[in-house]
């Protein structure tokens, strides 16, 4: 019975968070305010850190990348 109470819940709070709710109107966050800037430019750093090589976007087709953009100061 315990084993049912706990798949319940759990079934109960991945529904809820697969629940898309509707932005506000002139949200950042809406897709319908975004402006198409066009393809994106091709990385030209001459030094990269903690990586093997240079990256190329082409690389990172279809991967989630955070670039952590700073200089040296």
């Amino acid at each position: 019975m315990r084993q049912w109470t706990v798949l319940g819940i759990l079934m109960l709070i991945l529904s809820a968070c697969a629940i898309r709710l509707p932005s506000p109107e002139g949200s950042p966050m809406r897709d319908d305010n975004l402006e198409d800037l066009g393809v994106a430019p091709e990385l030209s750093n001459q030094v990269w850190l903690n990586t093997q090589g240079s990256l190329r976007l082409a690389d990172l087709r279809g991967k989630v990348v955070l670039l952590d953009m700073w200089t040296f100061g």
